[in-house]
């Protein structure tokens, strides 16, 4: 038992150090960006100050004193007078952000009217959880049957299509198919609405309702999309367990062929598969920024594309943190439940 503590104790410095290190390379990547997109932001607000009050002023020298006095103010009380790369506010960023103080965005809201990020991003999470997870759901359902199935007739016609099909559908960007989807059931037929984000407030009692109406479209997309090439890896794995002796055996022994497909070589291809879809659905925490922008879904990976378009930086470093966060936790999970039943992976 002390072999696993001591892996699970690697695995986890191991989680921090990526956490820290994706942290430290997105502030690199948008300091610049942020610090002179505050600056700007500080000038334009108290001009709109000044405007606003209408302030007297001699003449124009004297204003722009005044202005620029303000601004220097401000630059000086939000520690915008050293650069972004300085050890005390790299390290005060570092360390807010990884304490989940994420601070406020410069053009966002939440829905209550907050411009906290970690408000933000809160109430746009529980969203991308229903979109992705419950597609991830129905694709793995969807995909152990069908792969499975096909498995059991390896070469034949089945197999064949479901290979072609696979290949037909993962070749195609899921957004181009959500704008075909939403022009086909949306403004030629009328049965979807072509906005996943619903009008009812969600004070309303009925809010639950129009909003896994207006998500069946994206979710029907998703699952299109995604359960042929599923349906190919499942059935990868399961030919895989099929070619094995003791599957030989169980059918000289007059085990139902059923019965051997679905309660032991699928029971057997389990930990790949388990892992696979682990995987899938905390990549997709993050949010398909394209699909929900198409389909104006509002969760996590339209909330990324609004900050994008705008650059407000602090969002965009909490998503990616939150994000990031969420990956890691479920790749240390999958590795924990591996290293229990698998003394093999620690040894690796």
């Amino acid at each position: 038992m002390g072999g696993f503590y001591r892996f699970l104790l690697r695995r986890s410095v191991n989680m921090v150090i990526v956490l820290f290190a994706t942290l430290i390379l997105t502030i690199a990547l948008l300091g610049p960006t942020m610090d002179r997109i505050l600056r700007d932001s500080i000038k334009y607000y108290i001009i709109e100050e000044v405007n606003s009050k209408n302030l007297k002023f001699p003449n124009e020298v004297e204003r722009q004193k005044y202005i620029n006095e303000r601004v220097e103010f401000q630059t000086k009380a939000l520690g915008l007078d050293e650069p972004w790369y300085s050890p005390k506010r790299f390290f005060n960023t570092v360390v807010k952000v990884m304490l989940l103080d994420l601070g406020k965005s410069n053009f966002l809201t939440s829905d209550s009217g907050s411009s906290n990020v970690r408000d933000i991003i809160l109430e746009k999470l529980p969203k991308t959880v229903l979109l992705f997870t419950t597609s991830t759901l129905v694709i793995t359902v969807i995909g152990l049957y069908l792969g499975s199935f096909v498995a059991s007739k390896a070469g034949s016609i089945w197999d064949r299509f479901n290979s072609a099909f696979a290949v037909f559908s993962g070749s195609f960007p899921t957004w181009w198919v959500a704008m075909l989807m939403i022009f086909a059931f949306a403004f030629t037929y009328h049965i979807f609405p072509a906005r996943a984000t619903p009008l009812t407030p969600p004070s309303d009692p009925q809010y639950a309702a129009d909003l896994v109406y207006h998500m069946l479209l994206p979710l029907i997309t998703i699952v299109l999309v995604g359960f042929g090439s599923w349906a190919y890896i499942v059935r990868y794995f399961v030919v895989g367990i099929l070619g094995e002796d003791y599957i030989a055996a169980k059918r000289a022994s007059g085990i139902p062929e059923k019965r051997i497909i679905y309660s032991h070589a699928l029971k057997n291809a389990a930990p790949p598969i388990i892992t696979v879809v682990a995987l899938s659905l905390a990549g997709s925490f993050g949010g398909a920024i394209t699909v929900e922008a198409v389909f104006d879904w509002p969760g996590m990976g339209k909330l990324y594309y609004d900050a994008i378009g705008v650059l407000d930086i602090p969002v965009i470093i909490g998503l990616t943190y939150i994000s990031t966060v969420i990956f890691v936790i479920t790749v240390f999970v999958t590795d924990i439940v591996y290293a229990y039943f698998d003394p093999r992976v620690k040894v690796a």
